[in-house]
């Protein structure tokens, strides 16, 4: 009797993967690990104006850490990966608001401290997600709870003045009857100015303007500062108040409760309606509507923060859009990782000793 083995046929090799298809599935990885390192990590940035200068300049790329206050979870979950607003290059929504999640904080290495340069969403961008809207750096110089007060240019928090920023600049009118060439103004590192007739009108430090005031053809050079109860267009908070002047103003800490009189809802009136995620908010005739139900006091839900820059007098900042919630805090930016000057030669663009330095 012969016997018979039967064998199981060999497994067909499977089909060998095209190098177009290795190539999409290593893309693909990249994008997930660049867009999870991102997010939660850190991410570069670009300085776009002035209002930080000098302790940042334009064209500088920050290194900003979300470990420090804390990674947000996703907000705009539908959104292209690597992009912000739109698509690179485009006027093309990147995202679609169709889906919002609730804003939620990992836990944070450190809170913010009074000082710290700190990167967060411009909470006046109604049109766009929280997550997606500009980005702004600037110095934090009032934390919840605090009372905040500028007197003649001079920061002060719960009655006590604060040191100022080493870099802090103010704007000065400099009288000459001679055209400065640009060459003098770059070596005395001063680069915001412009023209007026009868001289300039240049951002820079006090020490500096006093080595200008020195100098035989300078005639004089004159603080550009607003006084006392003079109004000033656009500010936020009272008529009254301008960029040297400005308070006592509290910013909101959560948990603190507030009596609703018509001169705190004029301060508040605007984050109780659009950073509270109050559902059914509303103010009519000078007063505060919960539900349908008018309320005499209120209990904020989440901190806030004033935020301003070391350019004093050229700044967009909470003096003039209030305060910044804290759910719009992206993160601290840590060092200048590369720095270029789009106004100086092919030679002279690049900012070598800017490189790697620390950003305080």
């Amino acid at each position: 009797m012969q016997l018979k083995f039967w064998k199981k046929k060999a497994a067909e090799k499977s089909a060998k993967k095209s190098a177009l298809r290795e190539w999409g599935n290593a893309l693909m990885f990249a994008v997930l690990v660049s867009t999870f390192f991102r997010w939660a990590t850190f991410e570069a940035y670009a300085i776009p104006t002035s209002s930080m200068e000098k302790s940042m300049l334009v064209g500088d790329r920050l290194f900003v850490s979300k470990l420090h206050y804390g990674p947000r979870t996703p907000m705009t979950p539908l959104q292209v990966p690597l992009t912000h607003q739109t698509i690179w290059g485009t006027d093309i929504p990147a995202y679609s608001d169709a889906l919002q999640l609730p804003s939620l904080r990992l836990p944070a290495f450190s809170e913010i401290k009074r000082n710290d340069p700190v990167v967060f969403n411009l909470p006046v961008e109604p049109e766009h997600p929280v997550d997606l809207r500009t980005h702004y750096v600037k110095r934090c110089v009032g934390i919840a709870g605090d009372v905040l007060e500028i007197r003649d240019g001079q920061l002060y928090l719960n009655g006590q003045p604060q040191d100022n920023p080493e870099q802090m600049q103010y704007a000065y009118f400099v009288a000459t009857d001679k055209v400065l060439q640009e060459r003098f103004f770059k070596e005395r590192d001063i680069t915001d100015l412009y023209s007026v007739p009868g001289g300039y009108v240049l951002h820079t430090s006090p020490t500096k303007a006093d080595a200008l005031a020195s100098l035989d053809f300078i005639r004089r050079v004159e603080l550009q500062q607003m006084q006392a109860g003079e109004a000033e267009p656009g500010i936020f908070g009272n008529p009254g108040w301008n960029r040297d002047n400005y308070g006592p103003l509290y910013i909101p800490e959560q948990g603190a409760t507030i009596d609703i009189t018509p001169e705190t809802l004029s301060l508040y009136e605007k984050i109780i309606l659009s950073h509270e995620q109050n559902e059914n908010a509303e103010v009519r005739n000078g007063k505060l509507y919960l539900n349908g139900q008018e309320v005499k006091s209120y209990t904020f839900k989440q901190n806030y923060y004033f935020m301003m820059g070391d350019n004093r007098h050229n700044s967009l900042d909470s003096r003039y859009w209030g305060f910044v919630p804290e759910d719009h805090i992206v993160g601290k930016p840590l060092f200048t990782w590369f720095s270029v000057d789009e106004k100086a030669g092919l030679l002279d663009k690049v900012r070598w000793g800017r490189l790697f330095s620390w950003i305080e």
